[in-house]
């Protein structure tokens, strides 16, 4: 009823709903249909739309919400990282997001192991905070970069260690919520002097301490007969837990109950000592079935976890930018890897336990290899993969996805062979494959039927192969949900897995909790059909729009968009992705967020026109265009790319900035500082000058531009003439398995881009002294600029006109196997990356194939064993921060390395973001406290650590610019800094 209820709110109502609430919550209210849209999925299959959201900053806000909701008659749903996988965290409700706000570590008690947390904090910033205390919250779902604890106990999350620590049910120790009718409590472990006071009281939390006990202990027989006798079974209730009174913890029934209950404010957590060391033992297989098979016996050496995947994981890391560096521990082609993982005190201890695995599987003959990772940074790149798993699965192009709905059944390992195979006839019966992945040691597999939804066929084949699935796991004594709950996805099985009985029992436990049906309904107990509510249907439309670049890897630009599945790793706040989620807190300020919005005005989510509206504008203006989300997102949304298209479109409808022209074209107003200099100088720099381009163009008053040298770089390059030709170097051309024939080169092409034509010289005089140094005759591009600017600003016909220009110059170089090198990461890897998708020929390839950054260029040579740089014994020590577009499209092995040619440099890497300047984003006085909080977050203490005595070397002028605003240090790019060690 009440579900019914909130789909039919009418815009008057929920007007009233909003004042009401903003009249009592000091966070934020918003009922906009843009925020709307954001809350309206999570990593499920399904798409319902909230009444509107709240995101409290106080637990005096969450119970405001509680009222307005009780009085309104509406829905409400707490909600956190949103990575439900089961569509607990979407429904026509209230939503309240506690991830922005109450996400604090309150205390912690060091001799007793426990903690005190807000519901919000995510699992990995909360086991960051307590790596100090030697101690850590045991509960490790693939997701715990971005998932929080709140969401965690709805669940009853698990992990890959569940095999030794358990489920969170059995690490909760105590919860403060908020009922149903508003009243404040907290359920903790009661004696039974504790639990008698609780039954005889008055009020609705007394009711539940009545009800639970009758409903569990009279129904003991039945609720023993019924749930499955497995170690990772979360789907229902937790009745089994009360079957008598000693302990009694109504913590326990909230563990698992999915917002359907109550709403949590504070959680009491058990806390474990950190393992001193661990190894791991991978065990190779031809197929799934036989790495099924082995997993009961290398349970009998005491694992601390066994996670398995099959080659659709495996391949398609190997396929990555982002992992295929980490696939070192693969042996051949196998069909299925198990990754066996153990705890010790030793490395003698963990390398016995790992060779007698190692013995015992070649005795029975499981596996054809087993590789031994005693290494800690080469077990982090096993478990990068094996955490990737479900991004890089849901990768696969096209409509058809690896989807979630049975993709969390639970059995005894000791069948898991038998089961396994089973489940496989049912999905090749139905005509399509599955990918297989998840926690061997429980039994809990994440076998994902790859299915389309946008048509009735795919449609009714996924109903059909859950029906069979259900009788399947029910067969084997199983369960449906291992550890991703039951949301609507597997909530609709419940009667069927429990029995009429049990599911009577639930519903009655339900009404006890929330009588008026408020508490995210619709969830474990009497769902919606499993087929409605569908983020995308057989009636889903999106069109194809007409685009400036390629998007045809994806079908077409709605493709793209629709490549984000939802699972949120673009919410992390670690890495590079996303810069501005981090800073911000802000879903719509996420990558998912900005999908979600243009996959929803495309669709027709959103009112006409919301395309090109000035409120998407407003979504899309905090991207950075970093491109991390390209590389660290495993399902490969490229949400810059997108900017770029979506930025065209709206400058065609709505006209081109001022400001955008200006910048787009950043070297039209270089070139004439540099005409003009030192007038230009005296006048950037005059208060004047500040208020003009403040008043014009809106740049930030504090910000200040690089100065203009009157003498550019090409002048002084064509005043000192060429040396002679130096002896010629062979060396093979190429990146990424586009390879050029061996030729004799002597010759490289310098990029003379704009910022160290008119701006940093010294930067391309220290190129060619490297360059010649090395051997090489240095020739200056005369090329156009390369249209980075103007692709930000999303002026593409601009840009595809200046790559043209470019491409032309440059091809007859690459004909000739003469490398283009360049120092910028922005212009140089426009040539790889967007020229190809803007010039959709051959000749855009063959240069993109061609074209180097400075440092690749001299670390393939010196792998080839063909680089003659003489540097010299100078000592430094080197902190190097990292370009965006070089993270994203080419890593930093080889800037580190070339670093490290100078035999005097201690080099090492800011383990950072984004600088937060991002071109002229930091320069516009609307984004500047954003640019400057980002460089906070990593960047700026990192410099502020270290002593003068470090020298701070980069890639990119926008970092330069930005360390030194943000610092006041002084940085010079990676050229200069080599340089320095020349003879």
């Amino acid at each position: 009823m009440a579900t019914t209820a909130a789909a039919r709110v009418h815009a008057s109502e929920r007007a009233d709903i909003e004042n009401a609430l903003k009249r009592r919550v000091s966070g934020e209210v918003k009922f906009d249909p843009f925020t709307r849209v954001l809350y309206s999925t999570d990593a499920s299959i399904y798409q319902m739309e909230p009444v509107g959201v709240v995101i409290p900053r106080t637990v005096e806000d969450v119970l405001a919400v509680m009222e307005v909701a009780k009085e309104s008659r509406v829905p409400v749903l707490p909600r956190a990282g949103g990575t439900s996988l089961a569509g607990q965290t979407v429904n026509h409700a209230i939503v309240t997001d506690f991830s922005k706000y109450l996400n604090q570590l309150i205390e912690v008690n060091k001799e007793e192991q426990w903690a005190r947390v807000q519901p919000g904090i995510v699992l990995d910033d909360l086991n960051r905070q307590l790596l100090p205390y030697g101690l850590m919250y045991a509960p490790d779902p693939t997701t715990s970069n971005r998932a929080c604890v709140g969401g965690g106990v709805g669940n009853n999350s698990c992990g890959a260690h569940s095999v030794i620590y358990g489920k969170t049910i059995d690490h909760v120790k105590e919860v403060a919520v908020v009922l149903s009718d508003g009243t404040q409590t907290s359920f903790q472990e009661l004696d039974a002097r504790g639990l008698e006071a609780k039954l005889s009281g008055a009020g609705l939390e007394a009711e539940i301490y009545r009800g639970v006990r009758r409903l569990a202990q009279e129904n003991a027989a039945e609720i023993e007969a019924r749930y499955p006798n497995i170690m990772r079974r979360v789907s229902g209730y937790n009745l089994d837990e009360f079957l008598t009174d000693s302990p009694f913890n109504m913590t326990k029934m909230v563990v698992g109950s999915e917002g359907t209950l109550c709403m949590i404010t504070e959680v009491k957590i058990n806390l474990v000592p950190r393992p001193t060391m661990t190894a791991l033992a991978v065990v190779h297989f031809e197929d799934i079935f036989r790495a099924s098979d082995a997993v009961q016996h290398i349970l009998e050496h005491g694992p601390s976890s066994i996670e398995i995947m099959d080659n659709h994981v495996l391949e398609r890391s190997r396929q990555s930018a982002g992992l295929a560096s980490n696939m070192a521990f693969i042996e051949g082609d196998p069909g299925a890897v198990l990754v066996v993982e153990f705890y010790g005190e030793s490395e003698a201890e963990l390398t016995d336990k790992t060779n007698k695995l190692k013995e015992d599987m070649a005795r029975r003959g499981h596996g054809y290899a087993c590789v031994n990772v005693l290494d800690r940074a080469a077990q982090a790149s096993v478990w990068a993969v094996r955490k990737n798993g479900l991004g890089l699965l849901m990768s696969m192009k096209g409509d058809a996805k690896p989807l979630p709905f049975v993709e969390d059944t639970a059995v005894d390992p000791d069948k898991m062979g038998e089961f396994v195979r089973r489940f496989d006839e049912v999905v090749r019966n139905h005509g399509t494959e599955a990918a297989y992945y998840g926690h061997a040691s429980v039994g809990c597999l994440h076998i994902r039927p790859v299915v389309s939804l946008k048509s009735q066929d795919g449609v009714d084949k996924m109903l059909s192969i859950a029906d069979e699935i259900s009788d399947l796991v029910k067969e084997f004594g199983g369960s449906l949900s291992g550890e991703h709950g039951d949301g609507i996805v597997r909530g609709v099985w419940n009667e069927k897995m429990f029995g009429p009985e049990i599911y009577k029992l639930f519903q009655e436990l339900k009404g006890t909790f929330d009588p008026d049906g408020i508490m995210n309904p619709g969830k474990i107990i009497d769902c919606p059909p499993m087929d409605q509510n569908l983020r995308y249907g057989a009636d889903y439309r999106a069109p194809s729009l007409p685009s400036k670049l390629d998007f045809s890897i994806d079908t077409d630009f709605a493709g793209a968009v629709e490549m984000c599945n939802g699972m949120g790793a673009c919410r992390k706040l670690d890495g590079a992705m996303c810069p501005s989620y981090i800073a911000t807190r802000d879903e719509e300020h996420s990558t998912r967020g900005r999908a979600n919005l243009l996959r929803a005005a495309l669709s027709g989510k959103l009112p006409e026109g919301a395309m090109t509206s000035r409120r998407l504008y407003e979504a899309m203006d905090l991207c950075l265009e970093c491109k991390a989300c390209k590389s660290e997102c495993e399902s490969g949304v490229d949400m810059a790319k997108l900017k770029y298209e979506f930025l065209d479109q709206y400058n065609r409808a709505n006209g081109t900035p001022l400001r955008s022209r200006v910048f787009a074209h950043i070297n039209r107003v270089n070139a004439w500082g540099s005409r003009t200099a030192p007038f230009s100088n005296w006048m950037a720099g005059n208060p004047i000058g500040k208020m003009m381009a403040q008043m014009v163009l809106g740049v930030h008053p504090k910000r200040k531009t690089p100065k203009f040298v009157r003498r550019t770089f090409a002048k002084w390059f064509k005043a000192r003439g060429n040396p002679p030709r130096s002896p010629s170097v062979p060396i093979q051309i190429g990146k990424g398995g586009a390879t050029a024939s061996v030729v004799a080169v002597d010759t490289v092409v310098l990029l003379n881009d704009t910022y160290m034509n008119y701006n940093y010289p010294e930067i391309g005089k220290a190129a060619v002294a490297l360059l010649e140094a090395a051997g090489f005759r240095v020739v200056l591009s005369e090329t156009k600029c390369c249209g980075r600017p103007m692709i930000s600003k999303g002026l593409l016909d601009d840009a595809t006109a200046n790559a043209v220009s470019n491409i032309d110059q440059l091809y007859a170089y690459a004909e000739q196997g003469i490398p283009v090198i360049g120092c910028e990461p922005s212009c140089l890897l426009t040539f790889r990356d967007e020229y190809p998708e803007l010039v959709r020929n051959e000749k855009a390839k063959k240069v993109a194939a061609n074209s180097f950054m400075i440092d690749e260029f001299l670390m393939k040579l010196q792998e080839d064993g063909k680089l003659e740089l003489d540097l010299g014994k100078l000592e430094k020590k080197v902190l190097f921060q990292a370009h965006c577009h070089q993270k994203a499209d080419m890593g930093t092995a080889t800037s580190m390395a070339a670093l490290r040619l100078a035999p005097g440099y201690q080099v090492e890497l800011i383990n950072s973001g984004c600088c937060g300047m991002a071109g002229s984003f930091g320069y516009e006085k609307e984004h500047y406290e954003l640019s400057m909080k980002i460089g906070e977050e990593a960047m700026f203490p990192a410099i502020r650590a270290k002593d003068e005595d470090w020298e701070v070397a980069v890639m990119g002028v926008s970092c330069r610019q930005q360390v030194e605003h943000g610092t006041g240090r002084k940085a010079r790019h990676l050229v200069e800094v080599l340089a320095d060690a020349l003879e």
